[in-house]
């Protein structure tokens, strides 16, 4: 007679279905929502760990000499703002030393046109060293209005310059490269009025 064996015990066959569909919804379970569990080795573990501290510190310190650099380039660039004007001053401390000489003159009323000619060569001299660092003067006499670079502040009747032509210069106005620092202040041309005809005596 053969012995029944386990196999064939119904409550082991239910146990074993159950552990099966267990299993079987598990499985599904984790491929719907794409996630796999992984086991790794204890060993595993704490390199990896180590790994990814060691990347976080390398991170911080990256971003730490990021902003290091940031704060240098600004004071760079605060630094080359503040004494951008330094060559400018150079140039210029030479008409400085020029004016001095010909407010020097003792005797003014005998060397008047000395002084006069030493005026205009400073002045000569002031326009080449502003135009050597970029900086020009607007031609504005007899020139047509130009709003970009002059600024009207008359008008005055002319028959020999055409309506809006510049036939006064009050304030020189100056370019810095192709920027507009100062506008030039003028007085316009306009048209002379039309006299009226003179009304017939009533006879």
């Amino acid at each position: 007679m053969r012995d029944k064996s386990k196999e064939d015990d119904p409550i082991f066959e239910e146990d074993v279905d159950a552990l099966a569909k267990e299993i079987a919804d598990q499985a599904s379970s984790e491929q719907e929502s794409g996630e796999q569990v992984v086991t790794i080795p204890a060993a595993e573990y704490e390199k990896l760990k180590a790994e990814l501290d060691a990347a976080k510190d390398r991170a911080l310190r990256a971003l730490a000499e990021l902003e290091n650099f940031r704060n240098r380039t600004n004071r760079l660039a605060q630094e080359e703002r503040k004494y951008a004007g330094v060559d400018l001053a150079r140039d210029m401390l030479p008409l400085w030393d020029n004016l001095g000489l010909a407010l020097s003159i003792q005797e003014p009323d005998k060397n008047g046109q000395a002084v006069v000619d030493g005026v205009k060569m400073v002045h000569e001299e002031f326009l080449k060293v502003l135009s050597k660092n970029g900086i020009n003067k607007i031609e504005a006499l007899h020139q047509p209005f130009d709003p970009k670079f002059h600024e009207s502040v008359a008008f005055v009747p002319s028959e020999e310059f055409p309506p809006n032509t510049v036939v006064v210069e009050l304030k020189a106005g100056f370019t810095m490269h192709d920027r507009v620092v100062r506008a030039a202040q003028v007085v316009l041309a306009s048209p002379v009025p039309k006299a009226e005809p003179k009304e017939e005596n009533e006879q």
